[in-house]
């Protein structure tokens, strides 16, 4: 007996030393890739950004990006100025934010928009940092906190995948530092992982995968060029089509969609099972029509409201469409449509019909009557609100 107890003791150490061993290696392995992304004052980068619907990893929207990133100590919010470039002209400037305001060029109106955040009232700057700056706000978080978490290390080759998981009932997001935000889209004790793929020839991160509740979205990078460039040259108006107006955010209004009480623009566009179908075709006397995006929280968080409006109006001469307007993917639409398990049509955009209707943002909804006027155009998902301004539209029309 005395033998068996020995062996069991001997055991239960071992497993003790050698499990909080790996703990110390991993947590000390961390500090190192933390150290490493500190040294990096400066970096060019290709950078791809995908995304995908919740519980899906088909990405279903995908684009390339030229990426300058600089270490900027007199930032205060994020730590970084950074700028983003087209993949395919990287003098072409699209977007660009130095600590004190943030800046988008658009091309389709030849506009220079400058937010200098006067008007924003979050206790955090809404941007999506350059890739080292957001991982190195990750990595410095999970070594600090004291949230409930869970981490895990695997192997392959040259690369090392490191996966957070946090637990908690708020969306923790990182801008620059982490912060705990109430979303009435994510559901209560909710898991918020992060996947890190780390280069072990260089310690240095090339890929994340961020998966919340409402969507997962990820960002590889290539080509990097580390701390060759100085940020006192780097000059954002240099990059400034001489023909475009300058608009400050905060001292003119946003254009409203102007279609209210007009004749809904004709459209015909392909569902998943590559049917078209046109607005002519529709003989419903009233017509919801939502402009969505796969991997958009509210338009996802809209999706049982939707299926309910179907089945409690389906006697009453209303159609429900939904339009996809961010992802072209067949195959990933398909598999979002089934998964949701949708009961009503839901389209293929083009970049004519956005256009026409004016979308700039999603989920919009454009409630149609029976002469198919425009007669109420709501903006957004909040479950009380706009449910309430679809249902009371539909009543007044039928």
């Amino acid at each position: 007996m005395k033998t068996k107890l020995f062996s069991a003791s001997l055991i239960l150490s071992i497993l003790l030393i050698y499990g909080c061993r790996k703990d110390v290696i991993d947590n000390e392995y961390l500090e190192k890739v933390l150290s490493n992304l500190h040294e990096i004052k400066s970096a060019r980068y290709f950078s791809t950004i995908s995304a995908s619907a919740p519980d899906d990893t088909s990405r279903f929207v995908t684009y390339d990006r030229y990426m300058v990133e600089y270490f900027n100590q007199a930032d205060t919010f994020i730590g970084s100025t950074f700028a983003w470039f087209q993949a395919r002209d990287t003098s072409k400037l699209y977007f660009y934010y130095d600590g004190l305001a943030k800046c988008y060029i658009d091309d389709d109106i030849k506009t220079i928009e400058i937010d200098s955040f006067k008007t924003n009232t979050l206790p955090f700057r809404p941007l999506t940092p350059p890739f080292f700056n957001y991982l190195k706000s990750i990595i410095k978080y999970t070594l600090e906190t004291d949230d409930s978490i869970t981490t895990n290390w695997q192997q392959s080759g040259d690369t090392l995948l490191f996966s957070l998981s946090i637990y908690n009932d708020k969306q923790i997001e990182f801008f620059g530092h982490p912060f705990y935000i109430d979303n009435p889209y994510v559901a209560e004790n909710q898991i918020s992982r992060y996947d890190i793929w780390i280069s072990k020839s260089n310690g240095l991160p090339f890929q994340y995968r961020r998966k919340m509740s409402t969507n997962t979205s990820w960002e590889t990078i290539n080509k990097k060029s580390l701390n060759d460039i100085n940020i006192e040259n780097f000059k954002p108006s240099m990059y400034f089509p001489n023909d475009y107006a300058i608009a400050i955010r905060g001292n003119v209004k946003s254009k409203k969609i102007d279609l209210l009480g007009e004749k809904s623009p004709n459209w015909s566009l392909f569902d998943i099972n590559n049917n078209l179908i046109s607005l002519k075709d529709l003989k419903s006397k009233v017509i919801v029509l939502q402009f969505t995006g796969i991997g958009c929280g509210p338009c996802h968080a809209s999706i049982p409201f939707l299926k309910q409006l179907v089945n409690d109006y389906k006697l009453k001469s209303l159609e429900l469409v939904s339009i996809e307007s961010w992802s072209k993917d067949i195959d990933g639409i398909r598999k979002y449509y089934e998964n949701n398990n949708l009961n009503y049509k839901f389209l293929i955009s083009n970049e004519e019909v956005l256009a026409d209707f004016q979308v700039r943002g999603v989920p919009v909804f454009f409630i149609l009557d029976e002469k198919r006027i425009i007669r109420n155009i709501i903006n957004g998902y909040a479950k009380e609100s706009t449910e309430k301004q679809i249902i009371n539209s539909i009543t007044e029309l039928i």
